[in-house]
């Protein structure tokens, strides 16, 4: 059957938080969605941060004005839909830290578990099995998904690039929420959003951003990831 993106959710007036919003990917995201036309909160550990962040990327092209705030990450969790954009180290923690906050609500786990040394970056083994179940784990009461983990944060936070055209795989247990993720991603001009699986199959996805890693490396690209035949 092939991806018919109309059947997917109208999520136009949806806002979206992003758990470390003040990192690389988590910025480029704000940018992305807010630039789309969605109400972004930027999320950070210090509330100056993530205001900051949103003033920054607030004066971006293409973004309307009253987009884009920002605050602590109990802030950014009071949007509809949460992003975990956080660095791997302090993941676990800080996810657990905002369970109350987070309860009732989809979140979309984009983080990569990975080490660096001199032969490149490499997968890191996690106890749950990736970064994304982990989360499901430490949120019973919120719908996990797992997405965005191969989006290259120098082209999302780039006023010049108009398109990404790549494919976004989402990963999760409720179909729901999984159509709402790939709903999002499209909010994206270029991007898709495709089912890839349970969260189980998450580990893979999220390793394979080690693989894109050493390609940019090598051949100086940003280089995403496009399905043939969906």
């Amino acid at each position: 059957m092939a991806l018919d993106l109309s059947t997917l959710p109208d999520v136009s007036n949806l806002s979206v938080g992003i758990l470390g919003g003040t990192g690389d990917q988590g910025r480029g995201l704000a940018y992305r969605f807010a630039r789309a036309g969605l109400q972004v909160r930027i999320g950070s550990r210090s509330a100056d941060r993530g205001k900051s962040a949103a003033e920054e990327l607030a004066a971006l092209p293409r973004v309307a004005d009253g987009l884009l705030t920002g605050g602590d990450n109990v802030y950014a969790c009071g949007a509809d839909v949460a992003i975990v954009a956080i660095p791997w180290d302090g993941h676990g923690e800080l996810v657990a830290s905002l369970r109350p906050y987070l309860a009732g609500k989809v979140v979309v786990d984009c983080v990569n578990p990975l080490g660096f040394d001199k032969q490149g970056p490499y997968p890191l083994t996690v106890a749950e099995g990736s970064a994304a179940q982990q989360a499901a784990a430490l949120l019973p009461e919120s719908t996990v998904c797992a997405a965005f983990h191969h989006v290259s944060a120098v082209l999302l936070v780039d006023p010049q690039v108009g398109r990404i055209d790549l494919d976004v795989l989402v990963l999760g247990e409720d179909r729901e929420a999984v159509a709402l993720v790939q709903a999002l991603a499209g909010r994206i001009d270029g991007m898709r959003g495709v089912y890839a699986g349970r969260l189980r199959n998450a580990g893979q996805v999220e390793a394979l951003t080690a693989n894109l890693i050493a390609i940019n490396r090598r051949y100086k690209s940003h280089a995403g990831i496009r399905l043939t035949d969906v």
